[in-house]
């Protein structure tokens, strides 16, 4: 793993474009992994005006870019080991892109990577641009919507953050399931976990009565070690409620 660099308070800047909504989809295979990203991207009236977008990007191979839906050209940007830069975009606008990565080779345990037949993700502290381009500081926050597609017998669960919203075979026979997180977050705390794993399910009834299905996922020599993670998710869950009154 790669010595980090050190970042300093004194050194800090605003950024020069926010990210208010994200959406992800992963084709995840034995050999290689393709990542398309949708990013709706604004200026931030904060930032310092400078024109360039330059986002983070590292060991990713680019397949395809558009900005609102126009297929952008090799000149139209700048590309190297650690940035892809646009030199002059709008104001507010989406932009595409399609990036292929090989978490199989990955031995630095950040970004995307395999460890005993699961895909596992670890993306704090930078390790989200290994992934996909993007703005990955801490105050970028961002709304994330994250589609997973895999071969169901060797990926049966497919996790990501948030909150299962659909799921579907495709033609090919791969299945796929799609998660929304509503609130914003930066992208070190993206989270994708795919494999064959078992779990762990009771419930928790909120103060005004509503019922949240609970997992906990792991592999399944370890299912009956969960019992105590179950307990601390019940408790933690209580306890924003009688001490902060949140409700989830």
């Amino acid at each position: 793993m790669a010595k980090p660099n050190a970042i300093y308070l004194q050194d800090y800047t605003p950024p020069e474009f926010l990210i208010d909504q994200v959406e992800l989809r992963f084709e995840l295979a034995e050999e290689a992994t393709e990542v398309q990203a949708r990013l709706q991207l604004r200026r931030n009236p904060a930032g310092s005006g400078q024109q360039a977008l330059i986002l983070h990007g590292q060991e990713l191979e680019l397949l395809h870019l558009t900005l609102d839906g126009r297929p952008l050209a090799r000149g139209d940007y700048q590309l190297d080991a650690q940035q892809l830069t646009l030199p002059n975009p709008p104001e507010q606008f989406t932009l595409e892109s399609r990036v292929r990565l090989y978490p199989q080779r990955n031995t630095s345990l950040e970004g995307l990577y395999q460890s005993s037949g699961v895909f596992c993700t670890q993306c704090e502290a930078e390790g989200f641009r290994k992934i996909t381009y993007f703005l990955d500081r801490p105050d970028v926050m961002a709304e994330f919507s994250t589609t997973l597609v895999a071969d169901p017998d060797r990926y049966p669960v497919l996790l990501s953050n948030g909150n299962p919203v659909d799921s579907g075979v495709l033609d090919d026979g791969r299945h796929w399931a799609t998660w929304h997180d509503p609130f914003k977050k930066p992208s070190y705390l993206f989270a994708l976990v795919a494999g064959p794993l078992v779990h762990l399910e009771d419930y928790f009834t909120t103060r005004s009565g509503r019922r949240v299905t609970l997992r906990i996922y792991t592999e399944p020599q370890h299912l009956d070690q969960c019992e105590h993670a179950m307990r601390s998710l019940q408790h933690a869950m209580r306890w924003d409620e009688e001490v902060f009154g949140l409700e989830y």
